[in-house]
């Protein structure tokens, strides 16, 4: 059976209406009746006994506990906590590196029914293509996908070269398709602040569509962050520590409290539990969830659990991840179980452990005891492929041609937050020696738009690396990205990938010790979330065998976040070392010659 879930126009169909009408009043029996459990009551915050029954997608009655039993199905919720489907407010499938059916078919039994879509990467790599095809690929899914029009292709004008380049009128254009919601997470921060024409002209066609617009305000303080919600931005999930949670709540910002940076989540539920209630304005997001993780944590309800275990109250953790998410993106027939709005229902064993014992998307049953109890459409996927538009790389592409006997260079030190730094080399025979205490990064343009000559930089506090890696996955222009302490196993990593058709490699000694294919557009795979998280959990351990990771930022995470070119500091991309704050791009990292 193929599951389609109901359209707005089915949702409002006078019949459907008439239906409910009538089963409300005890007249018609419910098609579904959920009794015999514990109601989460999100708007309350109460946990009460309650029977609901359903009538199509459209939740008819919420009654008394044994009041009724009239309805072509009974679920027994006896023991369980009916709570509203799981709201995940920011996220991106492909980060995932599966398909999105594959994604479905992995969250929707942990109780995820709706998810805000950023098909950002896809739309780097493919452009409006790549977009239409996330908004064909959520058809008929049983997760409902609220797709936002990327905002920042690329996400650094200028310092980068992506896929594509979505000027004001791609936006216009995407805000104009009645499946897109709003506009994606905005950021390019400096462009905002700076009123820079392309960014300004972005934002505003997104205002006069009068849909959602969503930020990324890492970083920002004071004047800037007033600037950035000033030009219509207003929302954020880029948080860096419980006071900047609190203050960005203290602004007005709608946060998006991700789950990607588990360090952080202790410090934001002290800041939550210190205020003594759940603001209205928080919400939940996964933002980035890594294959692995996805199958043995899972996705939004795995960010609700760790919330739990480091002390909000459940019912606290529940609101922000329904209601609160629900009225963020403007969706009154989400987030609550009461009559008249939508049939996204989720029956958990517990409040601490989130199992889950049934899921009804719709009013369909689409999930018992954790496993999907309906089909999943499937998209073709060659629209996709082709995306790395490169030859095999040499040896001599991963070193530094340079005059003089040494050298002074730039550096880039620090993982995540990243500053400037400067070293002094060697040159031989015609090349820079590589500081001691550095890793080599090089970015090679993968797209076709620009040139392809690798650009190379010299990363400090990134360990001691023994090997290399490679990956088509870097956010956000995904060019193809190697890192390493030597240009053989650089080389090797490289071409691996570039055979793939795209993915990721790890090498020791001249020999591919890890390699996972990730063919479509060069950052999903067509396999089964379980298989490529067994891809991806052999390619961490390879990697561990390669350098020692320093958490919390020194993670193997940093290597796919390096070429964010968007945020504050200096970046490695296609085009050099960028640094949008400062407003410089070094095409070569050498800054004086000695003779």
């Amino acid at each position: 059976m193929k599951h389609i879930l109901s359209t707005v126009a089915e949702f409002t169909e006078p019949s459907l209406r008439d239906r409910a009408v009538t089963a409300a009043r005890g007249d018609a029996p419910f098609d579904i009746l959920i009794a015999g459990g514990t109601l989460v009551d999100v708007a309350t915050g109460e946990l009460r006994p309650a029977d609901i029954g359903i009538v199509g997608p459209l939740i008819a009655s919420v009654h008394e506990r044994g009041a009724r039993s009239d309805a072509a199905e009974v679920i027994d919720a006896t023991g369980t906590f009916v709570s509203p489907g799981l709201i995940d407010t920011h996220m991106h499938i492909e980060s995932s590196m599966v398909t999105p059916a594959a994604y479905a078919e992995e969250v929707v039994p942990r109780g995820v029914t709706t998810t805000v879509w950023d098909p950002h990467e896809f739309g780097n790599v493919c452009g409006i293509d790549g977009v239409c095809w996330s908004v064909e690929a959520a058809r008929g899914l049983p997760l409902r996908a609220v797709i936002m029009a990327p905002s920042s292709v690329p996400s650094a004008p200028g310092y980068e070269v992506s896929g594509a380049d979505f000027d004001v009128e791609a936006i216009d254009e995407m805000l104009m398709w009645p499946k897109i919601a709003g506009l994606a997470e905005v950021m390019n921060m400096r462009g905002v602040i700076d009123r820079e024409e392309r960014m300004s002209a972005i934002v505003q066609t997104a205002l006069e569509s009068e849909k959602l617009v969503n930020g990324h305000a890492r970083g920002l303080a004071g004047g800037d962050l007033c600037a950035f919600m000033a030009a219509g931005i207003t929302s954020d999930h880029e948080l860096t520590s419980g006071d900047d949670l609190l203050q960005k709540l203290r602004a007005g910002l709608t946060i998006e409290m991700r789950g990607s940076h588990d360090h952080l989540l202790p410090e934001f539920v002290e800041v939550l539990n210190r205020l003594g209630r759940m603001p209205q304005t928080v919400t939940l997001c996964t933002d980035d969830v890594f294959p692995d993780d996805l199958v043995h944590g899972g996705g939004l309800d795995d960010v609700v659990r760790r919330l739990v275990g480091y002390g909000l109250k459940p019912e606290w953790a529940l609101q922000a991840a329904t209601i609160n998410g629900a009225a963020r993106i403007g969706r009154a027939d989400l987030g609550l179980i009461a009559a008249g709005r939508r049939a996204d229902i989720v029956l958990f064993a517990d409040l601490a452990g989130f199992r889950t014992r049934a899921v009804v998307a719709s009013g369909q049953i689409v999930s018992r005891d954790g496993k999907m109890a309906i089909d999943v459409v499937r998209m073709d996927t060659n629209p996709l492929r082709g995306t790395v538009k490169l030859q095999p790389l040499g040896e001599e592409d991963f070193r530094l041609a340079s005059q003089g006997s040494r050298v002074r260079i730039a550096t880039i030190d620090r993982p995540r937050f990243t500053r400037w730094g400067e070293a002094d080399a060697a040159v031989e025979d015609g090349y820079m020696v590589p500081p001691e205490g550095t890793v080599m990064i090089a970015v090679t343009h993968r797209h076709g738009r620009a040139d392809s000559r690798t650009r190379l930089g010299f990363l400090t506090g990134w360990g001691e690396w023994k090997g290399a890696f490679a990956t088509t996955l870097a956010h956000d222009s995904h060019n193809l990205t190697v890192f390493g302490s030597n240009p053989a196993d650089m080389a090797a990593a490289a071409n691996a990938v570039i055979a793939a058709g795209g993915g990721m490699a790890a090498v020791q000694d001249g020999k591919v010790t890890s390699l996972l294919p990730l063919p479509l557009a060069g950052l999903v795979s067509e396999a089964s979330a379980r298989e490529v998280a067994e891809g991806f959990r052999a390619m961490r351990a390879a990697m561990d065998d390669i350098v020692e990771w320093q958490p919390p930022y020194l993670i193997f995470k940093a290597c796919f976040g390096a070429t964010l070119a968007c945020n504050a500091g200096p970046h490695q991309t296609d085009r050099g070392i960028a640094d949008v704050t400062s407003g410089t791009l070094l095409e070569s990292p050498i800054i004086e010659v000695f003779q």
